[in-house]
């Protein structure tokens, strides 16, 4: 893929639509056109501003059809199968959920709605609703309030972490009894393709162009600009003139130069995961009883008995999601937090990546809470065999929704600012001892 460096950003840059600001150090650049697989990077930290992207909007509005018609196969239909002496247990993808407020674990219940049903159904709603109405003559005046959901729920919708849980725990029930693949199973792999496909080609720039184009925004692009300093907008990323804690003209979300309070709330986050990482990890995340025999399991425990039995790759997946994921997002976001205070001026680039890294890679830890999920939803069986959750379950899928707050509280943009801070200081420093 080529690169498209198109930057002539200043802090006294004039507003207009191909003015952004880079998420990563906070730099406003002006973005060039871009040709087929060309993408435009901020000239100082590299991070990706704007890809290409068809200007089109048919294929996001067809492949979000095909996803709602993918969902309700997914989850009407029996999902998987398992016979036992005799016994037949079938399962959808929602029992999981089910299973976990059986065992006493109702917030786990919630989470796995939330991430598998609710949130999934929710996002392909609005962005066919949006797409839609876009298509109507008149498109509805607060169209906008739905797009902006629909970017804000991305990081919660886990359908394909889901897909590779389901690949982990189909391995463990194989050794245990004869499992029957449903209907919904292949529904979720197709889903999980048209969700990567829908990605792919939808580009949110080009909806809030649209949608702005079509005068579906909270403020006409007509009308005219204050008199402020420029902000750029976290959610649909305009930089427009405007007063802190005013709300953006597009989008209608509560504008602010850095995250509020990014430090201090990243910080209260991660500490709070690190206690509950030592249980997460000391306590059983579930109980296997096997005729009468067998006991708790914990996650390190998991990852072992795949090693034992010879499948490698699964153990590396389950150590890399459970283990090293966490421990890669706490000691991550803890440098970059301790590099703030110390104004440290090495790595930025570096530590730029680091986050995005964080960031991207953060709700890929919930595959161990979707493995207990398959598993207790179809091992109930009673004395012959039965799998239960623990409490490093809900210990761990605690850990899991903390670090992803924990990213999002985080602005990667004040580890510039400390940075420019201290030269800023030591250029006063030695202008002072020259005169001296």
């Amino acid at each position: 893929m080529s690169l498209v460096v198109s930057a002539m950003g200043a802090a006294d840059a004039p507003p207009g639509r191909d003015l952004r600001e880079c998420e990563g150090c906070g730099r406003l650049v002006r973005l060039g056109p871009l040709e087929r697989r060309e993408e435009a990077r901020c000239p100082r930290c590299q991070t990706v501003l704007r890809r290409h992207a068809p200007a089109s909007l048919d294929a996001p509005l067809a492949l979000g059809l095909a996803g709602l018609v993918l969902y309700a196969v997914t989850m009407t239909m029996p999902f998987l199968g398992l016979q036992l002496l005799g016994q037949v247990r079938s399962s959808h993808v929602e029992t999981g959920a089910f299973s976990f407020l059986q065992d006493g674990f109702g917030v786990l219940s919630i989470l796995v709605i939330l991430t598998l049903v609710a949130v999934p159904l929710a996002r392909l709603l609005l962005l066919v609703g949006v797409l839609l109405g876009l298509r109507l003559e008149a498109p509805p005046r607060r169209l906008y309030l739905a797009f902006r959901w629909h970017e804000r729920l991305g990081p919660w919708a886990m359908l394909e972490v889901f897909l590779f849980g389901v690949l982990v725990s189909y391995t463990r029930l194989a050794d245990l009894a004869q499992v029957e693949i449903g209907p919904a199973a292949y529904g979720l792999a197709a889903l999980a393709l048209a969700q990567v496909a829908l990605n792919a080609q939808l580009d949110p720039d080009r909806v809030w162009e649209a949608l702005e184009a079509r005068g579906a925004t909270a403020v006409p692009a007509e009308a005219p600009l204050p008199a402020a300093p420029l902000i750029g907008c976290g959610c649909c990323r305009l930089v427009a003139p405007a007063e802190p804690g005013s709300s953006c003209r597009r989008c209608e979300a509560v504008l602010h130069p850095r995250k509020p309070n990014s430090v201090a709330r990243s910080w209260a986050l991660i500490l709070a995961a690190v206690v509950l990482y030592i249980p997460a990890n000391a306590f059983p995340v579930m109980d296997i009883v096997t005729f009468g025999h067998g006991g708790p399991h914990t996650i390190l425990g998991g990852a072992w008995e795949f090693v034992e039995s010879g499948f490698w790759p699964l153990a590396l997946v389950v150590f890399l999601a459970s283990v090293a994921v966490p421990l890669l997002k706490l000691a991550g976001l803890a440098t970059m937090l301790i590099g703030i205070h110390r104004r440290s001026t090495s790595q930025l680039i570096t530590r730029t990546r680091l986050y995005r890294i964080v960031e991207a890679i953060g709700r890929w830890s919930m595959i161990d809470i979707f493995v207990v999920s398959v598993l207790i939803a179809l091992v109930r069986f009673g004395n012959i065999a039965s799998i239960s959750a623990g409490l490093g379950a809900a210990c761990f899928a605690a850990v899991v929704v903390l670090t992803i707050f924990a990213a999002e509280a985080f602005d990667p943009r004040l580890m510039w600012d400390a940075a420019e801070e201290r030269e800023a200081v030591a250029e006063r420093k030695a202008m002072a001892e020259r005169k001296a």
